[in-house]
């Protein structure tokens, strides 16, 4: 079974996340149905400031303006399974959190819980607030999974996409797809 994926580009810096995200999903399309992407301006301009260009206007994956609220994944009958957003501002978590469906990022994250599906929050930020740490809490209880973009090491990351692929690999485990990646205690 193919899947269907929105995915929500914040605006939080993390730039790195999305662009590595969607490389590896361009990577694993034959798994794919469907993959759709809404972006807020503040992840564009990150994007064209942290990776100095408008790449993600190249990926073969539709986009959706984010006041579209006519694109599938608005709407539980469309039957996307997961929304991942990556990476996630502590602003967009909070929405989330509370229920707040201004756009169709939050949208489609209100969707996923409503309909018990796969909804994956790639919040970078740091350091924590109680605010931050309770609307995670939150996401957690109502469904949601939260995967902060803490990258790991012991793969021996050699750039900053390999070290960014410890975090997008773990997501797109999450989501249930198959790809290959470093597996603690397997052979490398």
């Amino acid at each position: 079974m193919k899947h269907k994926i929105a995915i929500g580009i914040g605006g939080s810096s993390g730039s790195i996340y999305a662009k590595v995200l969607l490389d590896r999903l361009v990577q694993v399309q034959d798994q794919l149905e469907a993959v759709g992407i809404v972006m807020s301006d503040n992840a564009k301009f990150n994007w064209e400031y942290e990776l100095g260009d408008k790449s993600y206007e190249s990926y073969p994956f539709t986009f959706y303006d984010k006041r579209d609220f006519m694109a599938p994944f608005a709407s539980g009958s469309a039957r996307y399974g997961t929304v991942i957003i990556c990476p996630c501002s502590m602003g967009l978590l909070g929405r989330i959190a509370t229920g707040v469906s201004t756009d169709l990022t939050t949208r489609a994250a209100d969707v996923a819980l409503k309909e018990r599906r796969r909804l994956i929050l790639v919040p970078r930020d740091t350091p924590y607030s109680l605010i931050h740490l309770n609307n995670m809490k939150a996401v957690t209880e109502a469904g949601g999974i939260i995967c902060p973009a803490s990258p790991s090491f012991y793969s021996r990351p050699q750039n900053f996409e390999e070290m960014a692929a410890t975090v997008t690999d773990r997501v797109l485990d999450l989501a249930g797809l198959d790809l290959q990646s470093y597996r603690w205690g397997e052979t490398e």
